[in-house]
């Protein structure tokens, strides 16, 4: 083989196999027990939904969503549609040095994910969950936990906890 025709071969081979890499916007194959959710590609790059503060936790929270999801609260749209995804990022909060109350991030604790498909999802209100720490997703018995308490909690909110924050 010359040159020409090995630039050639491996031009043709990342054309065919990096998309398929990204195919599923996932970014990696670790899914999470009972829905299969990933962490998706790119999601530290979509928009702001809100911050959030849980009492009793010591961490600084915010939910990012995809464009489905930003379109979704944009237009007040109930139930979200399908593909609409939501990223929830935890981390402790620590006290700024001197600065008399301020907090600043600290190490990560988590990752949350929720996926819109009312297919796949029929049997949790269409939503898939994710919880991953340090990029690998929890347990089984933490993930039982999802559903339950989006479905007590919020369910004239399409079991979404956080609202637009403008």
């Amino acid at each position: 083989m010359n040159r020409a025709s090995i630039l050639a071969f491996w031009g043709a081979t990342a054309c065919i196999v990096a998309p398929m890499a990204f195919a599923a916007g996932y970014a990696d194959d670790q899914s999470s027990p009972i829905y299969g959710v990933k962490i998706p590609v790119g999601y530290r790059r979509w928009e702001l939904v809100a911050v959030a503060h849980e009492q009793g936790f010591n961490e600084l929270r915010a939910v990012v969503g995809n464009s489905l999801s930003i379109k979704a609260y944009g237009e007040g749209r109930l139930p979200f549609p399908n593909g609409a995804m939501l990223v929830k990022l935890a981390w402790k909060h620590v006290p700024l040095s001197g600065a008399g109350g301020a907090f600043v991030s600290g190490p990560a604790t988590t990752v949350q994910v929720m996926v819109k498909d009312s297919r796949k999802y029929a049997a949790t209100g269409g939503w898939g969950f994710g919880r991953f720490i340090n990029g690998k997703p929890v347990d089984e018995a933490q993930h039982k936990t999802c559903f339950p308490c989006h479905e007590a909690n919020v369910k004239n909110h399409d079991l979404v906890f956080t609202r637009f924050a403008p």
